[in-house]
């Protein structure tokens, strides 16, 4: 894939997908308490445009169970290769930071642990109630891999009762076999209807959140039917943002999305009854989570 990526031409960024880096001391603040902590970001690690923004407000999406991950997804630029064993202290130290940092809102997420029979599950249970024991009034919201399909797995962290559980689809159906090959877009809807289940039989208020990225090669009619398809999962909350090519080696990106059509995205979806969907160019899963889970 690198060597046709390296032969195709590179769309210019347009303006609206600049960042602008800010000078904010908070940023030192917060990248220096994680590296304290000996804690790893998926901001840093897979390059997002909204890190220097994030950190500069004390905002930080917690990448747990090691920075190797057992897939290769495509549009990912967080390394594949064999991971390093489970740090159990993790969760302790993430609920340390998050107490430093005076977090409202927590997202944790982490590398896919195919090698691990429950898939890490127990891994982010334990950083739930870990934050929880020092910040209870402190939203937690998780954005989890697909644990193979594995029910248990799922429960075990729907058990510790998470503010919000995300899970992305991240592109459409067709171009799982090029982007997302250890995946299954099937499979990953049923972990979200899984979810807007347990909540209905258990009581629990756990809201069901996925997202895409745009650019990677769908038509407008495959965004709009991957969005009906979240939206018949059952999820509350969408994401919609544009694919940004972390490096020559990744796939090239087809299409830049101007934000009006972003505006009719979030129009979309609201009329197919999602309460909350957040599209703009520069959207990821979790950015600006803290307000679209409403804190």
């Amino acid at each position: 894939m690198s060597s046709q990526a390296n032969s195709e031409p590179i769309l210019r960024i347009p303006p609206w997908l600049r960042v602008k880096l800010p000078t904010d001391k908070g940023f030192a603040c917060t990248s220096h308490l994680l590296k304290d902590l000996r804690l790893n970001t998926v901001c840093q690690s897979a390059r997002c445009p909204n890190t220097w923004e994030c950190f500069s407000k004390s905002v930080a999406t917690f990448l747990i169970l090691g920075r190797e991950c057992t897939r290769n997804c495509a549009f990912c630029n967080i390394n594949p290769g064999a991971p390093q064993p489970v740090d159990s202290d993790e969760p302790t130290r993430v609920a340390e930071a998050s107490v430093r940092l005076g977090l409202k809102h927590i997202v944790i997420t982490s590398v896919t642990r195919d090698d691990l029979p429950d898939g890490g599950a127990e891994h982010f249970a334990e950083s739930i109630r870990q934050v929880r024991a020092r910040l209870p009034h402190c939203t937690v919201e998780v954005l989890i891999p697909d644990f193979r399909g594995d029910a248990a797995a799922l429960r075990t962290v729907l058990d510790a009762r998470p503010d919000v559980l995300n899970h992305n689809v991240e592109t459409a159906a067709r171009l799982y076999p090029d982007i997302r090959p250890q995946a299954d877009y099937g499979q990953s809807l049923e972990l979200l209807r899984r979810t807007v289940r347990y909540a209905a039989e258990t009581g629990a208020n756990i809201p069901a959140k996925s997202g895409l990225m745009v650019g990677l090669g769908e038509t407008d009619e495959e965004i709009r039917h991957t969005i009906r398809d979240l939206a018949e999962a059952g999820c509350t909350m969408i994401t919609v943002g544009q694919y940004m090519r972390p490096s020559l080696q990744h796939p090239p990106v087809r299409h830049y999305m101007p934000p009006e059509d972003f505006d009719a995205l979030a129009d979309y979806g609201r009329s197919l009854g999602v309460p909350k969907m957040f599209c703009a160019p520069l959207v990821r899963s979790s950015y600006h989570a803290a307000e679209l889970a409403g804190k």
